[in-house]
């Protein structure tokens, strides 16, 4: 009989996409359950992955603190009864606030715990339950705000990328024109709903380029019609299920700094300009940027430095050089020598059979 695995995530696709694809890689030697908060339950395929729903409100200090409490306590309770009617044997947690029940009657339970940290910053629940956990995933040894008491239990493992990812490095780009992909991440991004549309505008006067633009439903008509005015070859869109058969398209993206994100972006080999969320939780999309950054393989700009100009001199400069913009393009294909779906897969089921 199969031992029986629970995945616990749920809220921005950071969290849930490596969820699933840490379920793709195990669903043939393991029984898998999943669990999500409500806001997770978007990323899912739910004929595929039936995920159960344990819905985790975040704990801020307000007159309704109490009843957060109760109702986290319930949840737990609800846990306690999953793990134990199902029979789970390791428990999975991508981290965030919503893994919160699940790891703590994991633990009451003694049902071992594998925590996976994605970001180049140790997340909070995760720190939270690093003396709970037996192992911690990372894509790096060099976590930020990682304690060195907990180093034994590290391990290191290519980035969780979805196996359609994969399948396109056989694919080449067919259209001729330079293209630029604009993606915001699962959290979005007005500043580039509001700006990065003229700049590139300004460039295609210059070098005749094609831009893939996601964005709002509310701001799709408007870049529809404002690149169809400046002639520009383009795609606009709010939701893509199979993004990968965009980004291979591209020669050059620019987004944020979530750890999926760039990891796709990396294992494809497309540069890529990352403009870091601000606001991210310890700023850890700057910190994820700045390991492909320190092996020459992005640009970053941070958002409160963005200048029209100096973007739009950037872009033309990326563009022209081809010499910078290859020598990217080929640290990006150094960084993911030997990653490939199965040698992840073996390194993965090795960490779960350490005794």
């Amino acid at each position: 009989m199969k031992k029986k695995i629970m995945i616990t995530t749920g809220g921005s696709g950071g969290h849930v996409l490596p969820a699933l694809t840490i379920h793709d890689h195990l669903i043939n030697e393991y029984d898998i359950l999943i669990s999500s908060d409500l806001r997770g339950l978007k990323y899912f395929e739910k004929e595929k992955y039936k995920p159960l729903v344990v819905d985790t409100p975040k704990l801020k200090i307000s007159i309704f603190f109490p009843f957060l409490i109760l109702k986290v306590f319930l949840l737990i309770i609800k846990s306690l009864s999953i793990l134990k009617k199902e029979k789970i044997s390791i428990l999975i947690s991508t981290g965030g606030y919503m893994s919160l029940p699940l790891c703590l009657a994991a633990k009451l339970l003694g049902i071992n715990i594998y925590l996976i940290e994605p970001n180049m910053v140790l997340g909070r629940a995760n720190k939270f339950f690093l003396k709970f956990s037996k192992i911690v995933i990372c894509y790096s040894k060099n976590i930020i705000n990682f304690p060195k008491k907990f180093e034994n239990k590290l391990r290191i493992l290519k980035p969780l990328v979805r196996k359609k990812y994969y399948s396109e490095l056989a694919n080449l780009k067919e259209n001729n024109l330079f293209t630029v992909i604009i993606i915001g991440g699962s959290q979005g991004a007005k500043i580039f709903d509001s700006l990065l549309h003229q700049a590139l505008a300004e460039v295609s006067k210059t070098i005749k380029i094609k831009i893939i633009h996601q964005t709002s439903q509310s701001n799709k008509n408007f870049l529809m019609n404002f690149y169809k005015e400046n002639m520009i070859e383009h795609h606009v869109f709010v939701f893509e299920k199979d993004l990968n058969k965009l980004l291979i398209k591209s020669d050059l993206c620019i987004t944020r700094g979530g750890a999926s994100s760039l990891a796709e972006l990396s294992l494809l080999k497309v540069p890529f300009i990352s403009i870091p969320l601000p606001s991210s939780m310890d700023n850890h999309q700057q910190e994820n940027a700045k390991f492909y950054k320190a092996h020459n393989s992005c640009w970053i700009i941070n958002q409160k430095d963005f200048v029209k100009r100096n973007f739009e001199d950037l872009l033309l400069k990326i563009i022209k050089n081809k010499d910078e913009y290859l020598l990217k393009k080929k640290n990006l294909e150094n960084l993911n020598y030997q990653n490939t779906w199965i040698n992840v897969n073996e390194n993965l089921l090795s960490i779960l059979n350490e005794n």
